[in-house]
């Protein structure tokens, strides 16, 4: 083997050096500075990436607490129209039984007024029908006629005392 043969040693040691000090010098100019470019410039999107993600989780912070403040006041809001709604109703409400209650108690006095004057028409005619009753049940048990005068002033007799 002639990389084992002692007296071509030195001739492989310059070409050793001469090889290693050329790949030395290409990898330092050229082909390293390239990869540190690429480093640097992976690096440098890496940092700008987080940078903006950190920017953009700021921006959606604020973004979800301006969100929630302005649900907070659409829910206020929400509530008040209810509120101002429901005391409309009940308000409206009110009036209506109010003035239903107006009606009920005028048909109820109507009504009054309308059972009064029945019963004093009906008190006015008792004493007639009773009047025609006794004279009728007389004549019929009896057989004898009576003078109306005489049962109407027997009929009043009899009202006076109940």
């Amino acid at each position: 083997m002639p990389q084992l043969d002692v007296t071509t040693f030195a001739p492989q040691i310059v070409w050793l050096v001469i090889t290693f000090l050329t790949m030395y010098f290409i990898m330092a100019k050229v082909a390293l500075p390239r990869i540190a470019e690429v480093l640097d410039e992976r690096q440098t999107r890496i940092d700008d990436n987080l940078a903006k993600a950190a920017a953009l989780k700021v921006e959606a912070e604020q973004a979800a607490a301006a969100y929630e403040q302005s649900l907070a006041e659409a829910r206020s809001k929400a509530q008040d129209e209810v509120k101002v709604v429901i005391d409309q109703a009940n308000a409206a409400q009110a009036k209506a039984q109010e003035e239903l209650a107006a009606k009920l108690d005028k048909k109820l006095s109507e009504a009054e007024a309308r059972i009064a004057d029945a019963k004093d028409k009906a008190l006015a005619n008792i004493t007639e029908v009773s009047a025609d009753v006794a004279k009728a049940t007389v004549e019929k048990l009896s057989g004898v006629s009576v003078d109306d005068a005489a049962v109407n002033a027997a009929v009043a007799k009899a009202m006076e005392q109940n």
